[in-house]
């Protein structure tokens, strides 16, 4: 009932028929793809009437979990992972993969169902869905409607199959029950999903790392584009459309960065981690043994990260400046795999046709040459370790602005028409002198030389992490140790709960409707715009059957539970299993969580599933969609 959502969120299911739900910002590529200047799903949200007009995704996929099982003993009995992974698969019915766990100290096959005809059944406009924007990314109190709801559909056998007129909604054996009946202050709360990684084991030395090159680079790199797309996004409704996604997705952790590095300056994270390593070298010093050196793991991990610090900055730096940035890579990348292996023809041009159509959609050359310009200007001068390209164009071009025109003027990947007409008249020795192929040759290239420079510390911190984590749990065998995220399916629990974020401020456990219209802003329309038709409801009070025992509607609440990254779209569950709302986020103070888990301050953000059904059922006017769920008050169905 607690499926993977796409390549990055959680869901739920919760109806016998398919119904899934999971965060507006989950499913915003979605509602982004079958947005138009003319039918804006994205401002003006989107409900499907019937099951005739839910929308089908390309490439959107919902995997739920067969079963897990322990394979540590039979691959160090000599098994290999490909023969369990293919035995597993039952001849391609499943998907399947081995995780480590601990460092390498456990592996774990899942087994996964994996369904391909996922269609958008609804979404709220995104003054409910994304209301707050970036102001309140990651703050409370918060007042955000984030969800969206999806339909599995399957073959008449009830299958996966792929995208078919003649595919039928999913039955499901097992579905989550709705309950009306909320919570109270230290309620006991639970969440299930997919939490993509943590790094709970990380050292100090990976701290310095942390606060000296990745989260700088990232805050400040992303910070640069995203000034230039969002002034193009402002002057123009198409643009605002192609680049809604794009934009989201770099701005949550740009923000994410920031709060990351607050917070563990501000809890004293690096210190508390020098001592826990000072006990454990104690430790490992009177303990260890030829064959188990833990004394040794400290210092391999300080000095793999030592020799590799160097070569990591610039292949961060060119991976967030160029590989996420200018996209005009992307299309010539398509191209450039899809050469067959004799190097002279394309293999299948009209799939690669399709992928190009794909990508131009949501491509505007303009806004992309205006980054260009700015990247290449960052990469010029931070960078010491340039690719190939780059060191030509110094000889070669007056200034950089010459070099970006002369990109973007000359390349067959600079608008639709003329790459889809370069893959109808093919060239191998076109290919070889566009220049946007040969940029992103150049920059993979030196990608590839910069990974290949980082391959013997990173084994050498492989190898010293695994040690350290052994010898941890050795040095205390009676604690409980948790392994961390890596997209595999997790629960935790905890309690509906406030916090004290600093002296003298408590934050309440929950926020409703009044806040929203309190937050109303005329001056900051693009992030605090309230719908009409919700100002109205809230005006005659019309909250139905969602409304709390106070007469307040609910929007959001706060519980002492653990996620991150990839538990978006989580189901967060009383402890008869029943939905009480989704998690989208975690709390500004506690941003070192994935690092440092801190009780006292970390708290999990989810909106009331009251909310939800308020928005679907009085908003949207689709109860159609509340009836298929099952709701229920002290553990009974409701009855409609």
């Amino acid at each position: 009932a607690v499926p993977i959502f796409g390549n990055g969120c959680s869901s739920e299911m919760v109806s016998a028929n398919g119904l899934v739900l999971t965060n507006h910002h989950c499913g915003y590529g979605a509602i982004q793809g079958h947005s138009t200047v003319e039918h804006d799903y994205l401002t003006h949200g989107f409900w499907a009437r019937d099951r005739s007009e839910e929308l089908p995704n390309e490439g959107l996929w919902v995997r739920r979990l067969v079963r897990m099982e322990e394979v540590t003993d039979r691959l160090a009995a000599g098994e290999t992972a490909e023969k369990i992974c293919e035995e597993a698969a039952e001849k391609g019915r499943y998907r399947t993969a081995i995780e480590q766990m601990y460092y390498g100290n456990q592996q774990f096959l899942f087994v996964y169902e994996q369904f391909d005809d996922v269609r958008l059944v609804g979404a709220p406009p995104s003054s409910i869905g994304k209301f707050g924007g970036d102001t309140d990314n990651w703050m409370w109190p918060r007042h955000t409607g984030d969800f969206s709801m999806f339909r599995i559909y399957a073959g008449k056998d009830n299958r996966p199959a792929e995208y078919s007129t003649k595919n039928v909604p999913y039955r499901a054996d097992e579905y989550l029950r709705i309950s009306l009946d909320g919570y109270d202050e230290g309620d006991f709360a639970m969440i299930m999903g997919f939490p993509g990684s943590t790094q709970r084991y990380m050292t100090s030395y990976e701290i310095d790392r942390m606060l000296t090159i990745t989260n700088p680079q990232r805050i400040f790199i992303r910070g640069e584009r995203q000034k230039i797309l969002a002034e193009d996004m402002l002057a123009s409704d198409k643009v605002r459309i192609q680049y809604a996604s794009k934009y989201a997705q770099s701005s949550n952790y740009w923000k994410n960065a920031m709060g990351m590095s607050r917070g563990i300056e501000r809890l004293d994270v690096k210190r508390k981690k020098q001592e826990q390593e000072r006990a454990f070298q104690q430790w490992a010093e009177a303990n260890s043994v030829d064959g188990e050196r833990y004394d040794e793991a400290l210092g391999m991990i300080r000095d793999a990260i030592a020799a590799s610090n160097e070569a990591y900055a610039a292949q961060q730096y060119l991976n967030e400046a160029l590989q996420r940035s200018v996209e005009i890579m992307t299309p010539a990348s398509y191209v450039i795999a899809a050469v067959g292996k004799k190097g002279k023809k394309l293999e299948d041009p009209e799939a690669l046709k399709e992928r190009l159509r794909g990508f131009y959609k949501d491509y505007n050359p303009a806004t992309d040459r205006r980054v260009a310009r700015r990247m290449f200007e960052l990469v010029m001068e931070h960078v010491k370790e340039l690719p190939d390209v780059f060191v030509a164009a110094e000889g070669q071009f007056d200034d950089l602005d010459a070099a970006v025109d002369y990109l973007y003027d000359n390349s067959v990947f600079a608008d639709e028409t003329r790459a889809l007409e370069f893959v109808d008249r093919f060239s191998r020795e076109r290919l070889d002198e566009d220049p946007a192929a040969l940029l992103a040759l150049s920059v993979t290239g030196k990608m590839l030389e910069l990974q290949q420079a980082q391959k013997e510390a990173n084994r050498n911190y492989a190898d010293g992490h695994r040690l350290y984590i052994e010898g941890l749990m050795r040095q205390y065998p009676d604690r409980a140790w948790a392994a961390d995220a890596n997209f595999t399916i997790r629960l935790t629990y905890g309690q509906v709960l406030p916090y004290d974020p600093a002296d003298g401020v408590t934050y309440h456990y929950y926020t409703t409707l009044r806040g929203v219209m309190e937050k109303e802003d005329p001056k900051n329309p693009t992030e605090f715009t309230v719908p009409d038709k919700l100002k109205e409801l809230y005006a005659a009070q019309d909250f139905g059957a969602y409304a709390n025992g106070r007469g307040e509607l609910p929007v959001a609440f706060l519980a002492n539970l653990d996620i991150t990254g990839g538990n978006s779209g989580s189901p967060i569950m009383n402890g008869r299993g029943e939905l009480l709302g989704l998690a989208f986020d975690g709390n500004w103070e506690a941003m070192s969580g994935d690092v440092a888990f801190e009780p006292a301050l970390q708290r999990t953000i989810s909106v009331d599933i009251r909310y939800v059904l308020f928005i679907i059922d009085k908003f949207a006017d689709a109860g159609y969609l509340v009836r298929e769920m099952t709701l229920v008050r002290d553990g009974k169905p409701v009855a409609e």
